[in-house]
């Protein structure tokens, strides 16, 4: 049975990364891989590209072909060709002059794409949310804390200002990425693809076209064994992670009973304590942040790659790849979800500055609020900037 949430809080969102996602992805390239030869040679494939149907696939049939040959697509392309066999089309255009890695490493940057994509729209909602709790807040006084001592009187804008810079720099992280096709044949020269077509330089054009169609970079090269690809979008994946992880690091501490600076709205419960309310997304982000850093590691591990395609390290990338993207889709709705059911209050921050003993706890208001204007202005600014096309134009 495949797995299905029941111990995975911090991937609960496997929304268009589970293995069904992957085979329609897989599918969808051997789809627009059809097409894109068909704009090259001037021939019409599109009856063949309809044809393809990833629900009626055999599941068992795939798995038991992943334990035989270490990967999908040499138990998939059989499948696909019988389908079109049956449907009395030719089938001799399907993965032409392609190789199992051009279509896993398209699918799965498609299936990362998507993720992010999803993640970076859960990530403006939530940066949205922190924008007016900062301009709310910017001159609610409280004790910032420094190495889990009292530190310097801050504001609980100031606060609000340095979690939306991390989900700032989590977009800016995503918009970063390029999400390239892979295509180039057994060994990455392509000469199968300018061999079908009769002449040099057709694998460029149906690179391009498998591109177009799929709404991804044209890298204008094989990357099978320079996997910098992989690791921008891992990197990125992990670093919507980490800022959300510090930001639920901070709501869980400061909504703990003896502190109250913030209050927590959407609250999970307890199955011995009925009167507790747990900070369930907040625990939810936390236990992507523990687990992305590892993740990470098996992809930036597996880049040195080898050869003109890689033995194993490769094949280490994929379940990597595809659980950090959903680690960084499901924490960034949980972020959304926590964010806007999240209060300050301004009296008991300002109780516990009161207490502070640190001389830095009684700053000058008027410099105080200064500094809080300029940090959370900026702060909303160039988050602005970064999500809102006029402000960017």
């Amino acid at each position: 049975m495949t797995d299905w949430g029941l111990i995975d809080p911090g991937g609960a969102d496997a929304t268009a990364t589970d293995d069904e996602a992957v085979l329609a992805a897989l599918v969808d390239v051997e789809r627009a891989l059809l097409r894109a030869w068909g704009s090259v040679l001037d021939e019409f494939l599109d009856a063949q590209a309809d044809a393809l149907d990833s629900a009626a696939l055999d599941r068992d049939a795939l798995r038991a072909g992943v334990e035989r040959d270490g990967v999908p697509v040499v138990a998939l392309v059989p499948a696909l060709r019988a389908q079109l066999e049956a449907a009395g089309l030719p089938a001799d255009r399907l993965h032409l002059g392609a190789t199992s890695q051009d279509v896993v490493d398209t699918a799965l940057m498609f299936v990362a794409r998507d993720a992010l994509a999803a993640a970076r729209a859960s990530l403006v909602e939530a940066g949205r949310g922190l924008a007016v709790l900062g301009q709310g807040a910017r001159h609610r006084p409280r004790i910032a804390r420094s190495l889990a001592r009292h530190g310097e009187a801050s504001t609980l804008g100031v606060l609000a200002a340095g979690w939306l810079d991390g989900v700032s720099s989590a977009v800016a992280a995503i918009d970063a990425v390029e999400f390239p096709v892979q295509f180039g044949g057994a060994v990455g020269t392509g000469a199968a693809a300018d061999a079908a077509a009769g002449r040099p330089g057709a694998a460029d054009e149906v690179r391009a076209e498998l591109a177009a169609q799929l709404g991804l970079a044209d890298p204008g090269r094989s990357w099978h064994a320079e996997r910098t690809p992989v690791l921008a979008a891992a990197s990125a994946a992990a670093s919507v992670v980490a800022a959300l992880g510090r930001i639920a690091g901070d709501a869980t501490f400061l909504s703990r009973e003896e502190v109250g600076e913030v209050r927590l709205a959407n609250a999970g419960g307890s199955s011995a304590m009925p009167h507790k309310r747990n900070p369930a997304d907040a625990v939810a982000i936390t236990a992507a942040a523990v687990e992305a850093p590892g993740l990470l590691s098996v992809i930036a591990s597996a880049a040195i790659a080898g050869d003109e395609r890689s033995a194993g390290r490769w094949h280490a990338e994929w379940s990597a790849l595809r659980r950090l993207a959903r680690l960084a889709r499901s924490a960034s709705a949980a972020a959304s979800r926590l964010v806007s059911g999240l209060e300050f209050d301004a009296d008991r921050a300002a109780a516990l500055l009161a207490d502070s003993g640190p001389a830095g706890a009684r700053p000058d208001r008027d410099v105080l609020a200064a500094a809080s204007d300029r940090v959370v202005d900026r702060s909303v600014a160039r988050f602005t900037r970064l999500t809102e096309p006029e402000a960017r134009a």
